[in-house]
């Protein structure tokens, strides 16, 4: 069964890894060890084949010499007990002249030989016992021919491989169980950071969004992370608090109509009034109706402005023209308070031709309703190489510096009764900057106390 554990699972993994590894440097080691016992044992055998050899071409003139003096070859085996040197003559079959070493006496294959060179062969006993065998035809002083067995009993290199074979049975189970218990230890204490992760998830909630991951001493895969964290976190609280204040900003704009639609009609029913009344109240009733309407109609479009369930479909606009769509539709507006509007410089930028319209209009309209009669308001265009102006300039009341920052926020208002009388619902500026930061634009504002008060429009030219 597969484990659930993060940290057993990779505990595990290192753990078959290092024993994989581990098993495949014994195994190599294996194998490196038995081939330089073989190199070093034929090694052994040519050096000691050549001085064997050596003595009985210069030293010994016959067969007989070999079968009664042997003493020059006896000084050369004795000592080494894991040697065995045996002497054949040339007959058919071949007789036995000499044997010499710790297995003297004993019988050996007669192999096959064309006598020019030194050949090996391996031998196994039924027992297990392992013997490498040099043999040679050797030329004697007095030309007779005589072939030479030199065999190397290699119990001792046997030996040696058993004893690193049990060693080796004995120490890589405590090294594999080394290795996995501190793969496991240093898998569990690396992957800490992570409980701390899921402490932070476990009292995070909808009430309480202040909680942030420590990113000190993170490796850097686990800082990355704790900073995407913390960073979602905090624009998650920035969300939720904007959407608590959205919502009593919503409530307190709702409460006040529907208070006075409910104590005009109050009021009206509670006794008989002459049509008249009844006409007047319920066109105050149809006032309020109409502001409710648009509050909510301003909502949905910000909402939808806020979070577009469709890419912006952009093209290139001519801000003059729209500027100069957008003024003569509030023409009328201005005339009725003596004021004008103008329109100077030139602009283009790319965006959605109704939106911008519309971010046009909540500026010139707030010009104009804020606006001294008589006055001027200006709209001012111009554009450089990596962006485009549109300006709304009127010369009105201006806005003390601490309602500044929040001038674009729903709902606010730097004079609240008078914008309610004016028929404001404090959504036009929110709308505004919604739609700029749909174009990836930005909305300022500067303003005196004593005016001008501007607000500016800022498209990049590679929205």
């Amino acid at each position: 069964m597969r484990p659930t554990r993060l940290s057993m699972r990779l505990g595990l993994t290192v753990s078959i890894f290092c024993a994989l590894l581990v098993l495949i440097m014994a195994t190599l080691a294996y194998a490196t060890l038995s081939r330089q016992l073989d190199a070093r044992a034929v090694d052994a055998l040519n050096e000691k084949l050549s001085q064997i050899e050596h003595s009985l071409a210069e030293g010994l003139s016959s067969v007989a010499e070999v079968v009664l003096h042997p003493h020059n070859l006896r000084d050369q085996i004795i000592g080494h007990d894991d040697y065995t040197l045996t002497i054949l003559d040339s007959s058919s079959p071949r007789r036995q002249l000499l044997s010499l070493g710790g297995d003297e006496g004993k019988e050996l294959p007669i192999p096959e030989t064309d006598g020019r060179s030194k050949d090996f062969l391996h031998l196994t006993s039924p027992e297990g016992q392992e013997t490498l065998m040099a043999y040679r035809v050797v030329r004697l002083l007095n030309g007779q021919h005589v072939l030479v067995l030199l065999s190397l009993d290699r119990k001792s290199d046997v030996a040696l491989l058993n004893a690193y074979v049990k060693s080796s049975l004995f120490a890589v189970p405590l090294i594999l169980l080394l290795v996995g218990g501190g793969a496991w230890w240093f898998v569990h204490r690396e992957l800490k950071p992570l409980r701390a992760f899921r402490k932070v998830a476990a009292m995070v909630s909808a009430r309480d969004l202040s909680h942030r991951m420590k990113v000190d001493g993170l490796p850097d895969e686990l800082r990355d992370l704790a900073h995407a964290i913390n960073f979602m976190l905090h624009r998650l609280d920035s969300d939720v608090q904007q959407l608590a204040q959205f919502s009593d900003d919503l409530a307190h704009e709702l409460r006040s109509p529907m208070n006075n639609l409910m104590g005009k009609a109050q009021v009206t029913l509670s006794r008989e009034r002459p049509p008249s009344e009844y006409k007047q109240v319920l066109e105050s009733c149809t006032e309020e109706l109409e502001r409710l309407s648009r509050m909510v109609s301003q909502m949905l479009f910000l909402a939808s402005v806020s979070q577009p369930s469709v890419p912006l479909a952009t093209e290139s606009i001519d801000l003059r023209s729209e500027a100069e769509k957008v003024t003569e539709l509030f023409s009328h507006s201005a005339e009725d308070k003596g004021m004008s509007l103008v329109i100077r410089g030139y602009a283009h930028a790319h965006g959605e031709t109704l939106m911008i319209q519309r971010a046009i209009s909540n500026l010139l309209s707030n010009a104009i309703r804020h606006g001294p009669a008589g006055s001027t308001v200006a709209l001012e265009l111009a554009e450089s190489r990596t962006e485009a102006l549109l300006a709304v300039r009127n010369t009105g009341e201006g806005i003390a510096a601490e309602h500044l920052p929040r001038i674009f926020d729903r709902f606010y208002r730097v004079h609240p009764s008078r914008s309610r009388q004016q028929g404001g619902t404090g959504l036009g500026l929110a709308i505004v900057r919604s739609i700029m930061s749909l174009h990836e634009g930005h909305v300022t504002v500067e303003s005196e106390l004593d005016g001008p008060t501007t607000f500016k429009l800022i498209f990049p030219k590679s929205a």
